[in-house]
């Protein structure tokens, strides 16, 4: 697949997947499974959720339906094989983002690639906590300003792709205790985040937002 300018973040998604071509892709929220299908023949899958809806399991994919927290306290099938690649697509709330993107993290090789779905919202009534409407992005594009002030060590972007966005979370440092140790001080800041801030911001700035050109974007998944 070859494409300059991206149209959607399942595009994205699928070009990351033929670029990279992780040993191990863990994905947090796998609902129905549809974007299970671009893991490569080669992957190992390991899917998570709670509630899974998967109708047929790819024979290389391994669904736990439980919460990523139970998932990462008892992590037995990574095998203690390094995540190549992870996708935080689960619970919309983005100190539950926040998490799971520090346990993929820990369980992650260093040239890993950590990726956080929903980070560019659309409006308002779409980005809001609780959700009131069909399609709903939630206030997951914190964990992104979270991790930009608090992990300046980390490379954190967001593709600007339909419909809301895809951070990719590279320069992985496993042995970091950041997010774990400072995490209620963490919760306590950003939380304090609303709407307006995200209206009034620069979103290059703010979230690291960058054009839905793959050529821009492959040599941070390569």
């Amino acid at each position: 697949m070859i494409a300059e300018s991206v149209d959607n973040y399942y595009v994205l998604l699928a070009l990351i997947h033929e670029t990279r071509q992780p040993d191990l892709y863990v994905e947090i929220g796998v609902n129905k499974g549809d974007s299970l299908g671009f893991a490569q023949p080669g992957t190992r899958v390991v899917g998570v959720d709670p509630k899974p809806e998967v109708d047929e399991i790819p024979n290389n994919c391994t669904i736990v339906a439980q919460t990523s927290d139970d998932f990462f306290a008892n992590p037995k099938a990574l095998r203690g094989e390094p995540i190549d690649l992870g996708f935080a697509d689960g619970l919309h709330w983005w100190e539950q983002t926040l998490r799971d993107v520090a346990n993929l993290e820990r369980h992650a090789s260093p040239d890993g690639v950590i990726l956080i779905h929903d980070c560019n919202p659309r409006d308002e009534i779409t980005a809001a906590r609780e959700r009131t409407t069909v399609f709903w992005s939630g206030d997951v594009w914190k964990t992104v300003v979270a991790l930009r002030r608090y992990r300046p060590d980390l490379s954190v972007i967001t593709a600007d792709v339909p419909p809301t966005g895809l951070a990719i979370v590279t320069d992985l440092d496993p042995t970091s205790d950041v997010l774990f140790d400072r995490y209620n001080e963490i919760v306590a800041e950003i939380d304090q985040l609303t709407w307006a801030d995200m209206e009034a911001a620069d979103r290059s700035e703010f979230i690291g937002l960058v054009g839905p050109d793959w050529t821009t974007l492959r040599p941070l998944v390569a």
